[in-house]
């Protein structure tokens, strides 16, 4: 009685809509256990409106017997068959004359078991994401969150994964097709378009590309005003460095940075280029130059690409340039196999004498060892010792950094989230988001170096007073260490000039080597101080020397000339510093939504502490709802998470042209992970494939002639 009173109700009903009907009939499987899908259709005699719609079991039907005839020759492993041939069905028709729909034919019957309640919530038809959900997910995967942790949230947020209403495959599929609609347009296109969007917003963002002569995308460089600002402040010293696998066309990511004040990671700009030229880099060089009013580092620490060096050389020659010390061991570690040799050549590396006493040191090194051939290792790094050796870097400022290891680290945050099939606009926004995350700690450590002073014992030093007030957190536990560490130096002799006195001393277990600091005074006051061992030209910051020079002549306070502005908490003084990222720019749409969102979760947990609030605002909410009730699934045209504004095109716009770059071939893992590849112990005894020799393989062999000073992948 029960199942004909059903049916009763369901061949009387009549619609309003095709989509009514759709809501019901698949409510009413969701019910029964089943999934339904949209069949046989009929249009009127213009072909204008649909009059008929047949809506079936999801298992109605069998697979195509093509589908089973040479499976051997398919590579694809064959999907599960899920038709059975059921029968059950709902026929919907349009009266002409009243415009409802009523119940054409209608079968319940179905020849498969119907899933229980918890498990119909996982059918097709009944998994559906809504508009809000879609907002979330988008918010999320732009912040960094995984797919699959996405759904842990979704299933915490709502209480069980039978009341998400989706699986964590759909989650990828929409986020897929979400990407992949934000560049309809073009990949390059889109992201020049959008970089021109912020330019009109912010006349200080800068961004320039490059094409090639069919028009696709080889170069593109930007710089939003806040890096041009922390170059204005801390680009005296520049690390830049490449890494591959960012996006999927293996276009080498440029990131150009730095160390800020609180001896954290700043970034200037960053770029991409199609290849890893000479032309290429001194294009980007020239670029950054231009972004940032031809102003040009003090110093660059680079790795040893070729490329890179002669890109310098050309485009800042004033600027002192190193390589990477970290890079250097690893090329020693796979180019040298004698323990001896190896001691000694770090031994060139790190000593710190003077420029004639290495060059006396790297004649003998090369004469010892037999080092003649211009295509051996050696004698290449002979060639490069002044881009490598300390003695030649005596007095340059480096602020202590002899590695591109902040680049690395940058490099290192890309590649978390990153899976080598980002495009542009996905990689832009992935960049953001790194970007984001180093700015907000920025403004962490500028609010602690604001409302705090670092604790000091009250026997300390005036001067350990007044680094404390001056310098931030961070740069004065550096500082402390010299002043503390002033205790163990003694002056010698004091010797009077015309414009400076010097003061010779020595500190306990130097071994005999003495310092020199000479001291300018204005009356009483210290206006200029400099000391032998260059720390305070090279780091920023005095040495053990200086401060105990200070305490011998019994100064009442740290001179000001000892203290670099950089390393301050003024150090950004009279800038107009912005660190919120425009990642987080919303339609209008979306900016109400998140307003509106953020109010009912604060009004939501409030209403859930009593019961007459919390059917007071159900009540309300529920309204709300089912007067705007909008049809599920996706909406032609709305945007879901993060908006990238695209310029206006005008009939001068070139953006137009742009076209997606083409695939740079032949990149494998990051560059460096394979510089940083250990050597394994067997390859001592393995006999070059070129010269059949011991104690070496092909690619340390001194007579093959195409031998590279570092690896170019």
């Amino acid at each position: 009685m029960e199942s004909l009173s059903e049916y009763h109700d369901i061949v009387s009903k009549q619609f309003v809509s095709e989509e009514e009907r759709f809501r019901f009939y698949n409510t009413y499987d969701l019910q029964k256990g089943f999934s339904v899908r949209k069949s046989y259709v009929e249009w009127d005699g213009g072909n204008q409106e649909i009059c008929l719609r047949k809506m079936v079991c999801s298992r109605e039907g069998f697979r195509e017997a093509k589908q089973h005839i040479n499976r051997a020759n398919k590579k694809r492993r064959p999907r599960n068959i899920s038709r059975v041939g059921c029968k059950a069905k709902l026929v919907i028709a349009q009266d002409r004359k009243t415009g409802k729909w009523f119940v054409k034919d209608f079968i319940d019957e179905h020849s498969h078991q119907l899933a229980p309640p918890d498990l119909a919530c996982l059918l097709r038809s009944h998994r559906r994401i809504r508009d809000e959900q879609k907002a979330d997910i988008a918010e999320m995967e732009i912040s960094g969150i995984r797919k699959h942790q996405i759904m842990d949230i979704l299933e915490t947020r709502y209480g069980g994964y039978d009341k998400v209403g989706f699986i964590a495959r759909d989650i990828y599929n929409f986020c897929y097709r979400y990407n992949q609609g934000t560049i309809d347009a073009g990949d390059a296109k889109t992201m020049i378009s959008h970089l021109g969007e912020r330019q009109q917003r912010d006349p200080q963002f800068f961004f320039k590309y490059l094409v090639d002569v069919e028009g696709h995308l080889k170069g593109l460089f930007w710089s939003d005003s806040q890096s041009q600002i922390d170059y204005a402040a801390f680009g005296d010293v520049v690390i830049f460095d490449s890494t591959y696998r960012t996006n999927k066309y293996n276009m080498p990511f440029v990131p150009f940075v730095g160390v800020n004040h609180h001896r954290s990671t700043v970034v200037f700009g960053c770029g991409i280029i199609s290849h890893e030229t000479s032309e290429a880099y001194e294009w980007m060089l020239r670029t950054l130059s231009l972004a940032m009013g031809q102003k040009h580092p003090i110093s660059v620490i680079t790795n040893g690409d070729l490329a890179m060096q002669k890109a310098i050389r050309v485009v800042w020659p004033n600027s002192n340039h190193r390589l990477c010390v970290f890079h250097v061991e690893q090329n020693i570690s796979r180019h040298l196999h004698n323990d001896e040799v190896k001691a000694k050549f770090k031994g060139l590396l790190y000593d710190r004498c003077s420029v004639d006493e290495i060059e006396i040191k790297w004649e003998l090194f090369l004469v010892k060892h037999k080092v003649k051939s211009e295509e051996s290792w050696l004698h290449q790094m002979y060639q490069m010792r002044k881009l490598c050796c300390d003695a030649y870097q005596v007095g340059h400022c480096f602020l202590g950094m002899r590695s591109n290891q902040r680049s690395e680290s940058l490099n290192a945050m890309l590649h978390e989230h990153l899976d080598g099939k980002m495009t542009l606009v996905s990689m832009l926004q992935h960049y953001e988001r790194n970007l984001s995350d180093l700015r907000r700690n920025e403004a962490v450590l500028d609010i602690v170096a604001l409302e705090t002073v670092p604790f000091i014992e009250a026997s300390a030093s005036i001067f350990e007073k007044d680094a404390a007030r001056l310098f931030t957190p961070t740069v004065f536990d550096v500082v402390k260490f010299s002043i503390r560490d002033a205790s163990e130096c003694n002056v010698m002799e004091v010797l009077d000039g015309c414009d400076a006195t010097s003061y010779i001393g020595y500190k306990k277990g130097s071994r005999g080597v003495l310092f020199y600091v000479d001291v300018e005074m204005n009356e009483r006051s210290v206006i200029g101080i400099r000391c032998s061992c260059s720390r305070i030209e090279c780091f920023g910051t005095p040495c053990s020397h200086i401060f105990h020079v200070l305490s011998f002549i019994q100064a009442a306070c740290l001179p000001i000339c000892c203290v670099r502005r950089r390393w301050t908490t003024s150090a950004k003084y009279g800038l107009n510093t912005t660190r919120k990222s425009t990642l987080y720019d919303y339609s209008v749409n979306l900016d109400r939504y998140r307003e509106l969102r953020n109010l009912s979760h604060a009004a939501s947990f409030r209403a859930s502490q009593s019961i007459e609030s919390y059917e007071r605002l159900k009540k309300l909410l529920s309204e709300e709802v089912a007067t705007n009730d909008l049809a599920c699934g996706d909406n032609d045209g709305v945007w879901y998470g993060p908006v990238l504004p695209q310029t206006q095109q005008s009939d001068s716009d070139t953006t137009g042209m742009v076209l997606d770059p083409i695939r740079v071939p032949g990149r494998g893992a990051p560059k460096k992970r394979l510089q940083a590849m250990p050597m394994k112990k067997k390859r001592s005894t393995n006999k070059c494939g070129h010269c059949n020799g011991e104690g070496h393989n092909r690619r340390t062999c001194s007579k093959l002639k195409e031998v590279v000073f570092f690896d170019s992948q």
